[in-house]
């Protein structure tokens, strides 16, 4: 069989993408907990909330769920105009989409909750975050070899699944450990959904600021260079 060189990108590693996956889960329970029960990284759920409330005539709740989507479908706009005009000798485009999620995160952070503008508030926020989840499902869609998503669950589940009945048919254990790569994902993203769960009940809208950090580390990450792997 032959073997090829190719470049691993330091945003295509595996390390990077269990880092996403952790700050997909935080976010998602964070906006859930603190924002008003709306998911803000996959937008189903909104959609379902959606027409329940607009079946009920419920036209404000409705918004609220409406808005998210609408931010979502911008964010994925965003980042293929980044991908097309972002790259330069050295800085790699997906490090100025990293660094815009940091900017939000930190400016979502200020905003209150609790008083008599959370609805707006919170709906500020909702929006800014699914901004950033589909900044991020849209640019980082490539880990350690895998087509996989850092802010959703689903398609990771369908995947090392289908992973696992190849194996089984094929005996061939790539196909095990592409399984096993997706379920750790998976993982990760409960992860960052438990880790949500206690401190933002501890810290409230300043409970983002974790997300702030890690995206920080990954950041710095990205300045690694790519190294040279061997594919078979």
């Amino acid at each position: 069989m032959k073997q090829r060189n190719s470049k691993l990108q330091m945003s295509e590693s595996y390390f990077v993408g269990a880092l996403l996956a952790v700050i997909g889960g935080y976010l998602d329970a964070y906006t859930y907990i603190s924002r008003g029960g709306v998911f803000a990284n996959a937008q189903t759920g909104n959609i379902v909330l959606l027409g329940i409330n607009l079946s009920a005539g419920n036209f404000s709740k409705a918004l609220s769920y409406l808005a998210p989507i609408a931010a979502f479908i911008v964010g994925v706009f965003v980042s293929e105009f980044v991908r097309k005009v972002g790259n330069s000798k050295h800085i790699h485009w997906r490090q100025y989409i990293i660094f815009l999620e940091f900017l939000i995160v930190i400016a979502v952070s200020f905003l209150p909750t609790n008083n008599s503008n959370s609805y707006i508030f919170d709906m500020v926020a909702n929006v800014s975050i699914s901004f950033v989840c589909s900044l991020q499902v849209q640019s980082f869609r490539k880990i350690n070899g895998i087509t996989c998503a850092t802010t959703m669950c689903t398609g990771n589940l369908r995947s090392a699944t289908e992973c696992i009945i190849h194996y089984r048919s094929a005996k061939d254990k790539n196909m095990l450990l592409n399984s096993l790569k997706y379920y750790g994902i998976v993982f990760f993203f409960i992860v960052g959904a438990a880790i949500s769960s206690f401190v933002t009940k501890a810290l409230n809208q300043k409970s983002i600021i974790f997300c702030a950090f890690g995206l920080l580390v990954i950041l710095a990450l990205m300045f690694i260079k790519s190294e040279e792997i061997t594919e078979k």
